[in-house]
């Protein structure tokens, strides 16, 4: 007897922590990839059936979000309203997730398609093949956008050691 194919519930309870943490790392906050994984899952959830029937659908899954992100952020529109005083921000060493903080002010420094490329590859760990034919760029623009987000991320103050002995 072949073995049953995932339904859709199973497959989310499975992968739901992981795609969550993508979706953090690109986003850089717990809202915001929430919006993106439930946005994820009603985009595929009327195709699953076709999905699965091809395989594995963690690529299908991840390329869709992938790519709602980076529509997201090509829109003019944001959702948010600018005010007259910035809000204010806990310090991030009196919190106890600080170099969470810290990870995500790092790749919010980054520009999207770089934050994108370092997730897929370093977080995801997908190759530079597949995150090519995930983000649907060329495997040069890969490399290159990864060198130039590593580098930018080697140099950001907020991973330094300096900043995180004071920090302590």
């Amino acid at each position: 007897m072949a073995p049953r194919e995932p339904d859709f519930a199973e497959w989310v309870d499975a992968r739901r922590p992981t795609l969550w943490r993508s979706a953090w790392l690109l986003t850089g906050d717990d809202h915001r990839a929430d919006d993106l994984v439930q946005t994820v899952l009603l985009k595929v959830w009327p195709r699953w059936t076709r999905i699965i029937a091809t395989g594995d659908p963690e690529p299908y899954v991840r390329r869709v979000m992938y790519t709602t992100y980076l529509a997201w952020w090509r829109r003019r529109w944001t959702a948010e309203l600018p005010t007259a005083e910035p809000p204010d921000r806990p310090d991030p060493a009196s919190t106890p997730q600080a170099e969470r903080v810290d990870l995500a002010d790092a790749m919010a420094s980054l520009p999207k398609g770089q934050r994108a490329v370092v997730v897929a590859r370093f977080f995801d760990d997908l190759s530079v093949a597949e995150t090519a034919r995930q983000l649907n760029i060329s495997q040069g623009t890969v490399k290159s956008q990864t060198a130039r987000a590593v580098s930018a991320l080697r140099h950001s103050s907020l991973l330094s050691d300096e900043h995180i002995r004071e920090r302590s």
